[in-house]
């Protein structure tokens, strides 16, 4: 199912090679700094979300960040659960859930030119911080904290 996300068109455009993708977060899939979840709505998975300590990747871009900071990454797969507002409220859900266990920060990291996910992160509270050179090139570094 995640390959075949990986490989829808509107997945693709912001993700790259879907198989060169399914292979990284196949391998991640022991990493300890790295959790993975597919989101469901009423049991039909619909999106990838993947939450990882930056720390554990140093050459990220984002900078010193405060111990215990996350960052995470997602994807609507499913075509047909795009512009549902699914997106902003599940993420919305798990920052809340983070930062109430005592996370200090949640990053995320958009292409500048992807539009529709800087709205839906802004509306499940992330602030654009400041534009990074990351391994996958430049992106807009936003920030969620309580």
């Amino acid at each position: 199912m995640v390959r075949r996300w990986l490989a829808a068109p509107h997945v693709a455009r912001w993700w790259g090679n879907a198989a060169e993708q399914f292979a990284l977060v196949s391998e991640d899939l022991e990493h300890p700094a790295m959790d993975q979840f597919l989101v469901a709505s009423e049991e039909h998975p619909f999106a990838y979300l993947q939450c990882y300590d930056p720390a554990a990747w140093p050459d990220n871009g984002f900078g010193p960040q405060p111990r215990g900071t996350r960052g995470i990454d997602q994807f609507i797969g499913e075509a047909d659960m795009i512009e549902r507002g699914h997106g902003s409220a599940f993420l919305r859900a798990f920052v809340e859930d983070l930062l109430s266990a005592g996370t200090p920060r949640v990053l995320t990291d958009p292409d500048p030119a992807n539009t529709r996910a800087i709205r839906v992160y802004e509306k499940a509270a992330f602030s654009r911080s400041h534009l990074v050179e990351t391994p996958d090139g430049r992106a807009l570094l936003m920030v969620c904290q309580v």
